[in-house]
């Protein structure tokens, strides 16, 4: 994340904290953010020094006033404003990130070569639940390359019990051996 991320994400999360919306502000800003990586020309064309400030603040008014908190619209219409609109995702990031620690949910990614059936999902969302003492959220991302097995992240650490890896440890050991 970027420290304009952090400052602007923040201050929008103390805000939303004051007026007790976190949940529903965060959860239009995982929205919007979705979007917005779905559409980047969108934000392109909040950044265009062309149109003037005003002209992209009704751009946003028509596309968002009424369907979004009027925190949100105001935040977005900020960051065009700075011409920070670039720095909207790590704002994001940042909000989620505040919001995560102050409610003891823990973001787990966990990278396997099939996805994962709801039962191992749920065993294992109750085993990282029960080591770390907080609610995990799980999230399964799927690639072949691992082979088999699981990696997790989590809280900055990686977990790595996957096929590749234990290949490559191996590999490593016996490149390695001197005989």
């Amino acid at each position: 994340m970027t420290q304009i991320g952090n400052v602007y994400g923040e201050s929008l999360y103390e805000l939303a904290k004051d007026e007790n919306l976190t949940a529903e502000l965060g959860g239009q800003l995982k929205v919007l953010k979705d979007c917005f990586a779905q559409e980047p020309a969108f934000v392109t064309l909040l950044s265009t020094p062309s149109l003037s400030k005003a002209e992209r603040c009704q751009i946003l008014d028509d596309s968002f006033r009424g369907t979004v908190h009027a925190y949100v619209l105001n935040f977005l219409k900020i960051l065009t404003e700075k011409g920070y609109m670039r720095f909207f995702s790590d704002c994001c990031d940042s909000f989620a990130a505040l919001y995560n620690q102050d409610n003891g949910i823990l973001p787990v990614t966990a990278v396997t070569a099939v996805a994962l059936s709801d039962a191992q999902a749920e065993k294992l969302t109750a085993k990282l639940a029960n080591i770390t003492g907080k609610h995990v959220e799980l999230i399964n991302r799927i690639d072949p390359s691992c082979l088999g097995g699981v990696r997790l992240d989590y809280d900055g650490q990686r977990l790595d019990d996957t096929v590749s890896h234990r290949m490559a440890t191996i590999r490593d050991l016996l490149k390695n051996t001197v005989l």
